[in-house]
């Protein structure tokens, strides 16, 4: 390296000369280190030229065996005095004329062979530490391991008291200690410099080296407390700062990225070829700070590519769940599956339990991911209503609870509300799939709904006959029903149901979508300005259960008051229109006592219905209570009814009845045992027993 490139000063070289050194003088950087190995050993071995002329010297002597031993201290690595000597030994031995003239010759050019070795072998030293260095860069990965070592070689190979290197630190805007080796003082490693601050300052900022062999003095470095602070407590006097620089020699767009410092403890100059060292070994510092960079970046570069292909994998996993979905629901629909289905196959593609609901909340289809059945009376129905508006507000399925809620919409009308049970999160394909599900049941369910509403049609016009002409053709009516699934052996309610007349006609659509989600065999019908509704009994529900919550079903669907009564169970065609009329009694009774929006039975009203009903049908009131005892006494020939009549005309005493009758009062006990059989348990409780003792007078009235 030229040292007219290096800054000192006014454009001078950066050698400065040395004031003199206070320490002990030891051995020069690269000097071979230990005795002269010519001390003592050389033959050849003359006297001391400034003893004298020497007594036995003889004039004219050759030349020759001095020029040897010129060789001989030139191939043992003699020292430089040693090899000036000889000169003086050549004229004390008698050499004159042209052969010391030659002699002089060649030891000034043996001090410059030796002068040229030495450099030689000092460059040596520098070039295995920069291969060393290159190995290191090579071989380790670990950057502050690479900077130790480089920092560490500095130090050795300039001699220095100690070394370091700072970095600038992008986020505060200044730079800091790195590495160092040879400090002492922890205020000095833990030292921060502004850019232009200090030595190293200035390096950072005009990219160039800078020596100063006595830093605390020197003027041309803007000084600063804290950095005098760490200088002075760790005792630097001389120091050498080189930059690290990235990019091309010859291009303009060299970038300072660090700064490489060797220092001394007293005052000293650095040479040019220690700087062109110190600068060699910041390259290979840059390169390895650059190298770790760009394996960092290659890192993040493939944790970023491992992250996306992630992704992309998740992504297709997720179009080939949803193409196996889109596969199955696409299938279900088109072979006409039902709800139950659809949960299924949903359950199992997304690993959770399924539960659709009707409007109210009643479960349609429950079934867990493996396909078995799932308990869907845990959902809090007023929680699922709730959990299905939010839904259909924000118009995607929401969380909830740890459940996942889809309203199954068909315009603005709410059909169904689908249920996820998994606590797990959902990604955003798996929630496309959910909300796809609930768009197949919702038009599932409108297929559905569309062949119910025609089966509906023909099923009420069976409902209207068994209401007006049951009488006629019994048996014809059965078959017509079981053709159309209503099987009128088995036990069956006879709701009626009446509303406002301005909502008649939205209570006509909502008895539609309230069979849609009813048990098979159900079936409905306008007459005489209601809508009667034919029910598959459910044992768990009583009459009176089953007629309010109807009321609140059909009163939700109909945005309206709507008011149920109901009758039954009956059996058989026949008794249906005794049942509707008994209805069509406690309908008016609840109307009469201001129950409008409510749901009762005949049989909670009792007498009641009689009373207050606008029409007064004695007889039905009378069939509805007596119907089995008269039933019975038509079949038999028995006299059921009479000894009823006898049993509470004699205040419930068998002794005064078996009178009336001129029976045994064993007979009266089994007649009454009978009576029991047909009537129940509780026929003799007292709101029963007046419900009877009121038929039997008005049978009696009635003639």
């Amino acid at each position: 390296m030229d040292a007219s490139n290096v800054p000192a000063g006014e454009g001078r070289p950066l050698a400065v000369p040395p004031p003199p050194r206070t320490r002990p003088a030891g051995p020069a950087p690269g000097a071979l280190v230990g005795p002269d190995p010519l001390v003592g050993l050389d033959p050849l071995a003359g006297p001391d030229p400034l003893a004298g002329p020497d007594p036995l010297a003889v004039p004219g002597a050759s030349a020759a065996p001095h020029l040897g031993r010129l060789l001989e201290l030139l191939a043992a690595g003699a020292p430089a005095e040693a090899l000036g000597a000889v000169t003086g030994q050549a004229r004390a031995a008698g050499v004159d004329g042209a052969d010391l003239a030659e002699t002089e010759r060649a030891v000034a050019t043996a001090l410059r062979v030796r002068s040229s070795l030495r450099a030689h072998r000092r460059r040596e030293l520098e070039l295995t530490a920069l291969f060393d260095t290159a190995g290191d860069l090579a071989a380790s990965r670990d950057l502050d391991e690479v900077l130790k070592a480089i920092v560490r070689r500095a130090r050795m190979l300039l001699g220095t008291d100690t070394a370091y290197l700072t970095l600038p630190d992008e986020e505060a805007g200044d730079t800091y200690m790195r590495v160092t080796d040879g400090s002492v003082s922890p205020v000095f490693q833990n030292l921060r410099l502004e850019l232009g601050e200090g030595l190293g300052g200035l390096v950072a900022q005009t990219a160039r080296p800078y020596a100063t062999p006595d830093y605390p003095t020197d003027d041309r470095f803007h000084h600063t407390r804290n950095i005098n602070a760490g200088v002075s407590e760790e005792g630097l006097v001389a120091i050498l700062g080189v930059p690290l620089l990235l990019g091309s020699v010859h291009g303009g767009d060299r970038k300072v990225i660090g700064v490489l410092f060797a220092a001394d403890r007293d005052p000293r100059s650095f040479s040019p070829d220690e700087v062109a060292l110190l600068s060699s070994l910041a390259a290979h510092a840059a390169i390895a700070i650059d190298t770790a960079r760009a394996l960092d970046d290659t890192r993040a570069a493939l944790a970023e590519l491992a992250e996306a292909n992630e992704v992309v994998r998740a992504h297709a996993a997720a179009v080939q769940r949803a193409e196996e979905a889109h596969d199955r629901l696409t299938d279900l629909v088109l072979r006409g599956g039902d709800v139950r289905e659809v949960a299924a196959a949903v359950a199992g593609l997304l690993d959770g339990a399924i539960t659709v609901h009707d409007p109210g909340g009643r479960p349609l289809a429950a079934v867990r991911h493996d396909g078995g059945p799932f308990a869907a009376d845990s959902v809090d129905v007023g929680w699922l209503v709730s959990a299905a508006e939010e839904s259909r507000t924000a118009g995607r399925a929401t969380a909830r609870s740890g459940r996942w809620i889809c309203a199954v919409l068909a315009g603005p009308e709410l059909l169904a509300i689908m249920v996820l049970h998994r606590r797990r999160a959902l990604e955003d394909a798996d929630r496309r799939m959910f909300e796809r599900a609930g768009v197949v049941t919702g038009l599932l369910m409108l297929l559905r709904r569309t062949v119910a509403e025609t089966e509906n049609r023909v099923r009420g016009e069976l409902v209207t006959d068994l209401l007006t002409d049951a009488g006629r053709n019994p048996a014809l009516l059965a078959e017509r029903g079981r053709r159309l699934g209503l099987d009128l052996d088995r036990p069956y309610l006879v709701l009626v149901a009446a509303t406002e007349p301005a909502a008649r006609d939205r209570l006509s659509s909502a008895v539609v979508r309230y069979l849609f989600g009813a048990p098979a065999g159900s079936a409905g019908a306008e007459h005489a300005g209601a809508v009667v509704l034919l029910m598959a009994a459910d044992e768990r529900l009583t009459p009176g259960q089953s007629a309010r919550a109807a009321a609140v079903q059909l009163g939700h669907l109909a945005g309206a008051a709507v008011t149920v009564a109901a009758a039954g169970p009956v059996f058989g065609p026949s008794r249906i229109a005794d049942a509707h009329a008994e209805a069509v009694r406690c309908l008016r009774a609840l109307h009469v006592l201001g129950r409008h929006g409510d749901g009762a039975s005949a049989g909670e009203l009792g007498f009641l219905g009689v009373v207050l009903g606008d029409d007064k049908d004695v007889d039905g009131f009378v069939r509805g209570t007596l119907g089995p005892l008269l039933e019975y006494d038509a079949r038999r020939g028995t006299e059921l009814v009479r000894t009823l009549a006898a049993y509470f005309g004699a205040g419930g005493s068998l002794t005064r009845a078996k009178d009336t009758l001129h029976v045994h009062v064993n007979t009266v006990v089994q007649r009454l045992d009978r009576i029991e059989v047909l009537l129940g348990a509780d026929w003799n409780h007292p709101d029963r027993a007046l419900e009877l003792q009121l038929a039997l007078r008005l049978r009696e009235l009635s003639g």
